[in-house]
């Protein structure tokens, strides 16, 4: 059997140089030899330079076949596959005296140090990783340049001065970071105020809703004032703007306590239901129902969202929703049934009880769980209507169906109640009939 500790190294260099050439191993630069690092004679460590770098497009020589992450310390086996010598001391350690690869038996015990490719390795990661330092730095320079402009420029150099900024913190994690640090959110937030014009606004809250807010900025933003226009801006702005106002938002409510009465205004909620009924913009749809869901979670707030008929719109929504979208749609109903008026809406609807059955057992168990809720909240509160229609719509064998399935034991209870429920109003004889169930079944 092979051990680690008995393998013999041979001091070489192994790569098949055109190969990696004709990747593009080097960028189409110069060879392996010391590149300028800008650190003096100071060389780059790899481990910290894979770790900084963001993701990227690896050349496949690079990678460790078993690990598949880039190699540090490569070492080639007599088959001719180099492997990272940790991984394949790993592989042997196992008991195997195979290449992992070709899985042909080593006919020799040797492992090649492979310094060619080590060295190209570290040329091509240094040659990105400082590539990458330039760019922050040049970042970093900039968004400065731009925070101290923002402080005199007025008009339409400080709206391209803020859409620049915008940019500039959508793809530099860099960027948000100098904002933060050089006091930009204070500063970037006392220009939205009750004469910022459509154009400012929009791209203050593009900038903020990158941003990493403290609770102190959150706080400044929850003023009623800043959140009428955001409100405002989200009602008359292009799509992406309405997603960012939508989305900051919901960064300045979640979680906190918030006075629903200044935030969840009737212009907001209608301007939600519209951005939910966009189905050409999934992200908005994503954005606004995530936002309804943390509105709605404050009681206050339902019989406002119910007197806008919020809820036959959403109720309208639910055939062509994925499943990520129906959970947000059946919480927010189950909330809104909470209510008198959430029960009397939903069952006033006459699409709710056929469109609400048709997903039990048919998306996610969690919304069958919210999708029962909600029938049962409309079925007890006008029994005699409501249960009825929903035999009609092929209830009883879904519940049946859920009772008989694997899912909690909750669920096949509430089903269970439901299921007796609907049956108060008919004869066994009549209510297996109108079920179309079978004498099996019962």
């Amino acid at each position: 059997m092979y051990q680690p500790s008995s393998r013999r190294e041979v001091d070489s260099q192994v790569l098949d140089l055109e190969t990696a050439v004709k990747d593009g191993v080097l960028g189409g630069g110069g060879g392996c030899g010391v590149i300028a690092t800008g650190f003096g004679s100071e060389k780059l460590d790899l481990k910290l330079m894979i770790e900084e770098l963001e993701p990227m497009d690896v050349p496949m020589v690079f990678i460790c076949p078993i690990s598949l992450e880039p190699m540090h310390d490569p070492v080639t086996l007599c088959t001719g596959q180099t492997y990272e010598r940790s991984n394949i001391l790993k592989w042997f350690s196992l008991g195997h005296c195979t290449c992992p690869t070709t899985m042909q038996e080593l006919w020799d015990d040797s492992m090649t140090p492979n310094k060619t490719l080590q060295q190209l390795i570290h040329s091509w990661f240094s040659q990105k990783y400082l590539a990458m330092k330039k760019r922050s730095e040049d970042v970093q320079g900039r968004v400065k340049e731009i925070l101290e402009n923002l402080k005199k420029i007025k008009g339409q150099a400080r709206v391209q001065a803020l859409k620049e900024l915008r940019q500039v913190v959508q793809v530099h994690g860099t960027a948000k970071k100098t904002v933060v640090e050089n006091g930009g959110i204070g500063l970037i937030s006392s220009l939205l105020g009750p004469f910022t014009t459509h154009a400012v606004g929009c791209e203050v809250i593009g900038v903020l809703v990158n941003l990493n807010l403290d609770l102190n900025s959150m706080s400044d933003l929850l003023q009623p004032a800043k959140i009428s226009l955001m409100v405002d801006i989200l009602n008359e702005g292009s799509i992406e703007t309405k997603i960012n106002c939508t989305r900051l938002i919901g960064m300045l409510i979640e979680g906190t306590d918030f006075a629903s009465q200044n935030v969840a205004s009737l212009s907001l909620l209608v301007g939600l239901l519209r951005l939910v009924k966009d189905k050409k913009h999934p992200n908005g749809v994503v954005a606004g129902l995530n936002l309804l869901k943390t509105i709605c979670s404050h009681e206050p707030v339902r019989n406002s969202f119910v007197n806008v008929g919020a809820v036959p719109q959403l109720v309208e929504l639910i055939p062509g929703l994925n499943n990520e979208c129906l959970e947000l749609v059946l919480h927010i109903l189950e909330l809104l049934s909470s209510t008198p008026e959430g029960r009397l809406a939903l069952k006033d609807c006459p699409s709710t009880i056929p469109n609400v059955v048709k997903l039990l057992m048919k998306a996610s168990e969690n919304c069958t769980q919210l999708a029962l809720s909600i029938l049962w909240s409309i079925c007890k509160f006008a029994p005699e209507e409501c249960a009825s229609l929903a035999v009609d719509a092929g209830l009883a064998a879904k519940l049946l169906l859920v009772i008989q399935s694997g899912c909690n034991p909750v669920l096949k209870q509430r089903s269970a109640e439901l299921l007796k429920l609907c049956s108060l109003n008919y004869t066994t004889t009549i209510f297996i009939s109108k079920c179309k169930l079978t004498r099996t079944i019962q």
